[in-house]
């Protein structure tokens, strides 16, 4: 399983507003820097257009880590790829899969936002055509370098090359999905790997959405070992569990009171956070052996993941405190968590033979 961290680069209260733009984004890149040294699989960089974000433009951000990283995967999470141009898309991530020497990839979905239709002159009615038909435009690119395509919302393209072409043959890309089946069932039927944001309620309800995924890639004849699962889940590592929730709960409120404000949700409560924390909840915020478990658990419920990300900055938490929790996931969650895997895997076999 790969074990990963995905950053919004987001600012949730005051304090961590006024700190000067340019020092956040500096800090985001050493925070993948980090990551990468302490032995993390992948880290990923969301795509907002408001006020509370930085991360607009995320391939810049992802390029400028790919000169100070050697190892670790590079991907988006997700681009909103309904108000993007596939080519540029494709071409931004090429280049960055050039930069990196083959590390880049892009996980890419609708988002949970729709500033980006206004800003980029769309229309919110066609948010589902928008989707569907620059996916299948960013698929046909990825497979060929000269590409004949037509469709309702963009030109056509006769041929036309795009370029650079990346290392990756082909370039990894993810589907990012929510709660509906239908997107579930579109990344089975096109083979795509899957990403799923859970930041609430319990994880096994998503199972049957799995099982759909996994039943639907098989019908469609894909083989097991490419109907891959990741999960996008809120945590946060420290060496106590006490501390881990001082750190997380303040921030944690503050970006739930703001979305839920804007959507009509009820405030959530410090009864809510503990159940989210509670063995069959979502969130990952603990002490090392709890986060351990927690992520087992999340496995077990899915049916098998691949990968999962810890998203961690929607507590507003500060540069140190984040740079300590990727430190605690790369030295201490990962090889706990693969010397239980080891186990649980010889236990099988055992009981298999």
């Amino acid at each position: 399983m790969q074990i990963g961290i995905d950053s919004f680069a987001a600012a949730y209260d005051d304090a961590s507003l006024a700190v000067d733009a340019s020092d956040r984004l500096r800090n985001l890149v050493e925070q993948i820097e980090q990551a990468d040294q302490v032995g993390l699989d992948v880290f990923g960089i969301g795509e907002h257009h408001r006020r509370e974000y930085l991360d607009s433009a995320p391939a810049v951000i992802l390029g400028a880590a790919a000169a100070r990283t050697h190892h670790i995967r590079l991907t988006s999470a997700v681009t909103v790829l309904s108000s993007a141009d596939p080519v540029r898309v494709f071409q931004n991530f090429a280049t960055l899969d050039l930069l990196s020497k083959g590390r880049a990839e892009m996980v890419v979905g609708r988002g949970s936002f729709i500033e980006s239709f206004p800003l980029f002159g769309l229309k919110l009615e066609d948010y589902d055509s928008l989707f569907a038909e620059k996916l299948d435009l960013l698929l046909r690119i990825r497979e060929k370098e000269h590409v004949h395509w037509s469709g309702k919302h963009r030109a056509a393209l006769t041929g036309q090359g795009v370029y650079p072409r990346p290392v990756q043959k082909p370039l990894p890309i993810w589907l990012g999905v929510g709660g509906t089946p239908q997107s579930f069932a579109r990344a089975g039927a096109l083979g795509l790997p899957l990403m799923v944001a859970i930041i609430g309620g319990e994880p096994r309800r998503f199972r049957p959405l799995v099982d759909l995924y996994r039943e639907t890639g098989m019908r469609f004849g894909y083989s097991p070992d490419r109907l891959k699962v990741g999960v996008h889940a809120l945590g946060y590592v420290a060496p106590t569990t006490q501390e881990a929730i001082d750190d997380f709960f303040p921030g944690y409120v503050r970006a739930f009171a703001s979305v839920a404000k804007e959507r009509g949700w009820a405030a959530v409560t410090r009864a809510d956070f503990d159940a989210q924390r509670a063995p069959e909840g979502a969130l990952l915020v603990g002490n090392t052996e709890e986060v351990v478990e927690k992520i087992v658990r999340y496995s077990e419920a899915l049916g098998g993941i691949s990968r999962l990300s810890f998203q961690m900055n929607a507590a507003s938490l500060p540069h140190a405190k984040l740079m300590q929790a990727i430190a605690a996931i790369g030295t201490r969650v990962v090889p706990a968590l693969r010397e239980r895997l080891a186990e649980e895997s010889h236990r099988n076999e055992r009981v298999m033979s």
